[in-house]
């Protein structure tokens, strides 16, 4: 007796579902960390869709210019191995469900703008805190963002003192501290 075949489609649509997308910088910091300009992450408890929906959501609480989808994927990622709770699941598929009815069927469909006001009335409920609270760990603590960002992780022996901790770009220059900023470095007049 032979086995039968299961095609990665079949596959896919019994397991959960999967993103995907494409890297839009070719030339940026997480393309140079990628094997590939596309990717795909599989889910195992969410849809397809509701993935796509929890994606948008991340990028709406936690805009940032020119960050990939890839990165912000990760946050999906971790809420669907969570999702293995059925409370969880129940939160975010009771919210993704809400969401789209709010927005006549179609979050996704919606213009940026649009997208904010229906999430914005959603503030403080059980699903967007639990998007927010995993979002808070599962994006920044991520080697792909710590290359968006330009963190360069921590060095551990106090040596980051004096090899970039104050080399950040996306932020203006504070005043400077009447005794300097570094241990050894002499105050500016």
């Amino acid at each position: 007796m032979s086995s039968p075949t299961l095609s990665r489609r079949v596959f896919l649509k019994a397991s959960g579902g999967v993103l995907a997308g494409t890297l839009a910088f070719a030339s940026g910091p997480i393309a140079l960390l990628a094997p590939s300009r596309s990717w795909a992450m599989p889910l195992e408890t969410l849809s397809t869709h509701q993935g796509d929906v929890l994606l948008g959501v991340v990028k709406q609480i936690f805009p940032h210019s020119g960050l990939e989808d890839a990165v912000y994927a990760y946050v999906v990622k971790s809420l669907d191995r969570k999702a293995s709770d059925n409370n969880l699941l129940n939160t975010l598929s009771n919210g993704i469900a809400e969401l789209e009815k709010s927005a006549g069927g179609d979050w996704l469909a919606l213009d940026g703008a649009s997208r904010l006001d229906h999430l914005t009335a959603m503030a403080g409920t059980p699903f967007f805190e639990a998007i927010r609270g995993d979002a808070v760990v599962s994006l920044y603590d991520n080697p792909l963002a710590f290359a968006h960002f330009g963190y360069e992780g921590a060095e551990g022996d106090g040596g980051y003192l004096s090899k970039g901790f104050n080399d950040l770009t996306w932020l203006p220059d504070p005043p400077q501290p009447q005794g300097g900023y570094l241990p050894f470095e002499e105050p500016t007049a």
